[in-house]
């Protein structure tokens, strides 16, 4: 995937006419990767529409939504997998993203160990490929065949790979697709604490609210557009969120966070509830 420069965005006939000046102006300079007013349509059907949003180093963002309300087809956008029919991008000059897809079929007539997948393209040492995968708490499948990995070790070793890149930017689409909830909640945690010690920022996608949302610094809620986003716990209590989702999972999720003595603002500041006005969260 070619970067785009920060200077020079993609841009796309949006049916309106801004000049260099004011796209920059419309563009966080410090964030890894941006779009604005990002538009999909595929057979007069509406995919996404007006999506906003940016990734910035050292933050997990979790993208939420029900089926079909277009994450996966943002997730490609973003990546310069898919072409929106307007809106722009801008990616950091250089930017090295690593992609964890929602499904990695393997082909099991074929043989392949582990080692021999993490270098296929890549060309890394064994000292490389070891140190990543012992970062992933894999090292012991080494010498395996990649065919005969469980839905766990194969997603970690998924992880693996994408981590070999030295990306500046983690994105991963459904991750835990096909593990346990054990498994689950361990793969979230090794993600946040990726995070914190490589700096990275991190994409993430699920449909797992609760394990998910408390592992992320901010919840962007789509359905084809922006329904809502900001400090987790301030989606959960967005109206759009429960009209997604239902009552019982916002209460659900009010219960999986209670043992916080403080409730967070849409940007996570604390929110001092003697002086806080009684109000909504914004709708983004």
């Amino acid at each position: 995937m070619t970067p785009h420069d920060a200077q020079q965005p993609h841009h796309h006939d949006c049916g309106h006419d801004h000049g260099p000046a004011a796209v920059a102006a419309a563009f966080d300079p410090n964030a890894l990767l941006s779009g604005r007013g990002i538009t999909v349509v595929k057979s007069g059907r509406t995919l996404l529409s007006g999506i906003d949003i940016a990734l910035h180093a050292g933050e997990i963002v979790t993208l939420i939504g029900p089926n079909g309300a277009g994450k996966t087809t943002l997730v490609r956008t973003l990546l310069g997998l898919e072409t929106p029919n307007s809106g722009d991008l801008v990616r950091k000059p250089g930017l090295i993203v690593g992609y964890v897809p929602q499904r990695f079929d393997v082909d099991r007539t074929i043989p392949l160990t582990v080692a021999r997948f993490l270098n296929l393209g890549l060309s890394k040492t064994d000292s490389e490929t070891d140190a990543v995968l012992d970062d992933v708490g894999a090292l012991r499948v080494r010498g395996s065949q990649v065919a005969n990995l469980s839905g766990g070790e194969l997603q970690r070793v998924v992880l693996a790979r994408a981590l070999l890149r030295g990306p500046q930017l983690l994105v991963l689409d459904e991750p835990a697709r096909g593990v346990d909830h054990i498994g689950e909640a361990d793969l979230y945690a090794l993600i946040s604490r990726l995070r914190d010690t490589r700096g990275f920022g991190v994409l993430l996608v699920s449909h797992d609210l609760h394990i998910v949302m408390a592992n992320s610094d901010r919840v962007i809620c789509i359905n084809r557009h922006v329904c809502c986003s900001g400090h987790p716990e301030a989606v959960a209590r967005h109206p759009e969120y429960a009209r997604l989702f239902g009552d019982d999972a916002a209460r659900a999720f009010a219960v999986y966070t209670h043992h916080h003595d403080h409730e967070h603002d849409m940007a996570g500041k604390p929110i001092d509830k003697a002086t806080a006005p009684s109000a909504e969260p914004k709708r983004v």
